[in-house]
């Protein structure tokens, strides 16, 4: 083992660009980046920077996407492209727009988890972070909710071409996780975990507890549906309450997460009511459990985040320093190089700590199980869906 972290980034990631008025700005993973360099976390000599980020070939592309919706993107591509004539593939929508370039920059994003995932498995990082990465929701034959192909789902793919045969994959952004669930449907080889606002009042109107997998991997789809308004300690508690118990039943070799931070209070885009403080916690936990249960073996990604100075730096710088083996204190405050260059470059304060001044914990279940709390029923559905099937037993209050 060579290195604590390898992080994947360079300038032409930056390339995935909707254009200026769309929330999904690489703006954020600039900021974020910045906010990494200057806290002093790439210096650390245990961390490494990985700019090899290529731009995969139609192959291992369509491993997770059809072949005709790859020619789709590389006609949506060209400089005269028709923004309607690739509406049936999700592309030219309001949510997924055609840039010039479009399928160069996606396959650049997807490389780049591609080649985190590899650095891992093949021992040259204890963990990998690719922040432009987590485009969850690309499913095999469209693009949908600002995403075009699935880096996520490429690297676990991948990784089932090396010969594992049990990934976990972990998602805490806001959005459930559909196009990774989606990509793997039936395959028991991967566990996938979205703990997300409910579809009830929240894109892309899936995720439900009921939603556990195909015949063949039942089970194997884990959905925690969230009522809006959720704050810190309801998803801490959902997160710990199900995650665990599986994953320690799973016993995969390899965890790969999404760190979508659009849960936070301040996000545009949703309706729950989590802190930097929560989303902390909730890094450290899945750190931890892919020591505890995969040999250290993690793939961060970034994915949602549409408050681009106050939410995203923080919360993916935390994901870095995770990794990193270099955590940052929360009251630790921000460097002035930092808040100097948000005040320059986007004409707004940022934020003065890496704390919103919230100390959540996650209320173990076994505490007890409340069913006219809407948190804890969202919590026991998703327990009595899949527990079973994993030789988890629930008990009569709904705990295991």
């Amino acid at each position: 083992m060579t290195g604590a972290a390898t992080i994947l980034w360079n300038e032409q990631l930056r390339q995935y660009d909707f254009g200026p008025d769309h929330p999904l700005s690489p703006i954020r993973v600039q900021l974020a980046m910045r906010l990494v360099e200057d806290y002093g976390l790439l210096d650390h000599p245990q961390v490494t920077i990985s700019a090899d980020t290529p731009i995969l070939d139609d192959a291992t592309l369509e491993r997770v996407h059809r072949p005709d919706y790859v020619a789709a993107v590389k006609r949506a591509s060209q400089p005269d492209a028709d923004a309607n004539a690739e509406a049936r593939y999700g592309l030219g929508t309001a949510d997924t727009p055609i840039f010039e370039n479009m399928h160069a920059a996606s396959a650049r994003i997807a490389g780049a988890s591609l080649t985190g995932a590899r650095e891992v498995l093949e021992g040259r990082a204890r963990h990998s972070v690719n922040l432009s990465g987590g485009l969850h929701h690309a499913m095999p034959d469209r693009a949908s909710g600002f995403c075009v192909y699935n880096d996520a789902a490429v690297a676990i793919a991948w990784l089932l071409d090396q010969g594992l045969e049990r990934v976990v994959y972990i998602d805490v952004d806001v959005h459930h996780g559909d196009g990774v669930q989606a990509a793997f449907w039936d395959d028991p080889r991967v566990m996938t975990i979205s703990i997300h606002e409910s579809p009830a009042t929240l894109f892309p109107g899936t995720g439900w507890p009921t939603e556990i997998g195909g015949p063949t991997a039942l089970g194997s789809k884990v959905n925690i549906a969230l009522p809006a308004g959720t704050g810190d300690q309801g998803w801490l508690r959902g997160l710990h309450a199900v995650a665990p118990a599986l994953i320690e039943s799973f016993k995969p070799q390899f965890i790969v997460s999404q760190h979508g931070c659009d849960g936070h209070f301040e996000d545009p885009l949703a309706s729950m009511a989590l802190s930097i403080d929560g989303l902390r916690m909730a890094a450290e936990a899945i750190h931890a459990w892919s020591h505890r249960y995969a040999g250290g073996k993690w793939l961060a990604l970034g994915g949602g985040g549409y408050e681009w100075v106050d939410v995203v730096p923080r919360a993916w710088a935390n994901v870095i320093a995770i990794a990193s083996g270099e955590p940052i204190n929360p009251k630790t405050e921000i460097p002035d190089s930092f808040r100097e260059y948000v005040k320059e470059s986007m004409g707004r304060v940022a934020p003065y700590r890496m704390t919103d001044g919230y100390e959540p914990w996650p209320k173990a279940w076994d505490l007890g199980y409340n069913p006219a709390d809407p948190v804890d029923s969202a919590i026991n559905a998703t327990r009595n869906a899949v527990f079973p099937y994993n030789g988890l037993v629930p008990d009569s209050f709904g705990g295991f």
